[in-house]
């Protein structure tokens, strides 16, 4: 009787399973002192053991999250004809980079309940979970530093930009800024079915300062004095070849 049960379960289960195989370009950026920023090719292909459904549309969406950090967002007053900080929310948690680029436009191939549990769109990206009683529009911070952020090109939503080829196989490119936190970074390939998630797929790709810009970093928070030293060292001496230079050149 049990075998009945295991074989009737196993013929109620669906026929066709969608696996992400995918691969990055590189899974290493080298940040170094002349690093104008970097451009990741994320490429892959379905696995199927069975023909693919008829039941929606095959949609893929790629995001690439940066390390993640606490916030502290200020918003300004006017008091007395000068600028100063008000209100502030300190945001739990959010990524220092957040890129998103889709099959179409991410509202039509993810839903709600989808997007809540994988975290996807940039606002679901975002964590806040308390602010302080005096402020009545928390949503509002965070809102602003997802606009800031956009200017900066550190978050970033790229609708209709992974090419996707016979529901199979599928590339897009992600622009990574100049201005880029050191850390450990996520790539997720995601495909949806009428807004549901069928598969997903996660890389990790290392981005970290190397060479003198690395030697620089580390020293100024390993050892904060001998950088300050270093630095006004250098700074004296820069000053006085400068005045050098001119007294020799009005000779």
């Amino acid at each position: 009787m049990l075998r009945i049960v295991f074989a009737l379960l196993f013929f109620a289960l669906p026929a066709t399973a969608e696996v992400v195989v995918a691969g990055l370009s590189q899974n290493r950026v080298s940040i170094t002192a002349n690093f104008d920023g970097s451009e990741i090719l994320i490429f892959g292909a379905v696995k199927r053991d069975a023909p693919a459904p008829g039941s929606g549309p095959l949609e893929v969406i790629i995001t690439v999250a940066g390390p993640s950090e606490s916030v502290k967002v200020r918003r300004k007053a006017k008091r007395f004809g000068i600028w100063v900080n008000n209100d502030w929310v300190d945001v739990d948690s959010a990524p220092s980079f957040y890129a998103i680029s889709t099959t179409k436009p991410l509202d039509q191939i993810l839903n709600e309940t989808e997007d809540l549990r994988y975290k996807v769109s940039i606002p679901r990206a975002i964590r806040s979970v308390g602010a302080p009683e005096s402020v009545q529009d928390p949503a509002v911070f965070s809102e602003a530093l997802i606009r800031i952020r956009t200017k900066k090109d550190l978050y970033q939503m790229n609708p209709n930009t992974v090419q996707l080829e016979e529901d199979t196989l599928f590339r897009t490119s992600i622009a990574l800024p100049a201005n880029l936190t050191e850390g450990d970074y996520t790539a997720r390939i995601f495909l949806t079915r009428n807004g549901q998630v069928v598969d997903v797929n996660e890389s990790a790709i290392d981005v970290r300062k190397v060479g003198l810009e690395r030697f620089l970093f580390n020293l100024a928070h390993e050892r904060p004095l001998i950088y300050a030293i270093m630095s006004l060292t250098i700074a004296i001496l820069a000053g006085w070849a400068a005045s050098a230079v001119f007294r020799y050149i009005l000779a």
